[in-house]
């Protein structure tokens, strides 16, 4: 079989305070963060976004520090994943490959090239497919391997989601029922999964399984609990005035509130590490949200992080994988059959849902023209006197 890799995909996140403006600009420069029917645009409104977002972003990471631990836990990760294979008899190299920070998912690659390994299982630390995660990293892998020949000789497979794997789901039940029973009445708690949000319009124009997977993966974790408690499941982090999946982590909390809840155990569901949206949105301005709300007793479940069930679970995973036939990256089904990739729609006449799409993106075209004339001085309008 040749040597065999483990390459993990995760998202990166700012080491220090000086990273936040560069990792900003890196997260919103990708397509499939925000959807631009020109590309010509994207750099000058990542530049834009990262400028004006940079200052409020660096106050939320000196919250939690002053950087983001995502590189250390998913270094953690990997050893542990390592090692947890060498158990099983499988001497594989493990790698991180992060979206939108150090170390790099190119960097990844250019240390399998140079170790010249043979046999590559590609994991993403996302337990659900999404276009913006998981569906991002295998168009940026992909075209790496179509600029590069020499990648060819490395046989690779994409393990695309996860989130129905019963050591997952044990390992996150197990780390609910232990909060659980912090309660002075567990079966009275209500447990409310906060998961990372996308556009609507991921779902409903492009086809992502992201929600559907969600719901399914609360469901199977729920009945793999196998508790009473009644539960919700919501959605945080958007961003921009676009429509976003709902419920909205910060309505759904105070809504609760109205209708008696008065314990809240919420559970991160599209995390396996600790960071920036379950150290500071969850454990902070939620948490603040729930008590002027009226809500009492307000815990979250940790990240998985290490937890042993889990990452035997990975190590399960990746033997499989090895051990069967090859899915390379242009057959994975989200990617191929499901998901309509970044550019979408082409223009059609009159009143239809896709002329209403890019008129709607045109005015926004215009609304992001007019915001970097403000900030540059510089431009048409300028130039005619009306600025």
């Amino acid at each position: 079989m040749g040597r065999v890799g483990v390459l993990l995909l995760n998202l990166g996140g700012p080491d220090q305070l000086e990273d936040v403006r560069p990792f900003l600009f890196n997260l919103f420069s990708d397509p499939e963060i925000i959807r631009l029917p020109f590309t010509w645009l994207q750099k000058p409104l990542a530049w834009l976004i990262s400028t004006t977002r940079a200052r409020k972003s660096q106050e939320n990471y000196k919250m939690i520090g002053g950087g983001s631990p995502l590189r250390r836990i998913t270094e953690e990760q990997a050893q542990a994943l390592q090692a947890s294979l060498r158990q099983r008899g499988q001497d594989a190299q493990v790698y991180i490959g992060m979206r939108y920070w150090h170390p790099f998912t190119e960097e990844a690659i250019a240390r399998i090239k140079r170790d010249n390994i043979e046999r590559l299982v590609i994991l993403p630390l996302y337990p659900q497919f999404s276009i913006s995660t998981s569906g991002s990293s295998f168009r940026l892998l992909d075209r790496l391997w179509q600029e590069d020949p020499s990648l060819h000789r490395i046989d690779h497979t994409v393990i695309p989601s996860w989130y129905a794997r019963s050591g997952y789901r044990q390992a996150m039940a197990q780390l609910i029922a232990q909060e659980l029973d912090q309660f002075p009445e567990p079966d009275s708690v209500h447990i409310f999964f906060s998961a990372h949000g996308v556009p609507l319009s991921y779902v409903e124009e492009a086809g992502d399984p992201y929600q559907q997977e969600i719901e399914e993966c609360t469901a199977l974790i729920m009945q793999t609990l196998n508790r009473p408690n009644a539960y919700t499941l919501a959605y945080q982090s958007r961003v921009g005035p676009v429509e976003w999946l709902k419920p909205y982590t910060e309505e759904a909390i105070p809504e609760l509130a109205e209708q008696g809840v008065e314990n809240l155990l919420v559970v991160p569901i599209s995390f396996v590490s600790e960071h920036i949206e379950t150290l500071q949105e969850i454990d902070i301005e939620y948490r603040e949200l729930a008590e002027e709300a009226g809500i009492h007793h307000f815990q979250r479940v940790p990240a998985l992080n290490t937890h042993p069930v889990f990452i035997d679970d990975l190590a399960e995973m990746v033997v499989s994988a090895v051990n069967a036939p090859s899915l390379k990256l242009s057959e994975v089904p989200q990617m191929r059959k499901q998901v309509k990739m970044y550019p979408q729609e082409r223009w059609e006449w009159g009143m239809t849902t896709a002329a209403e799409v890019w008129n709607g993106r045109l005015a926004m075209i215009g609304f992001i023209a007019l915001l970097i004339e403000l900030i540059s001085g510089h431009g048409p309008l300028h130039f005619v006197g009306l600025l």
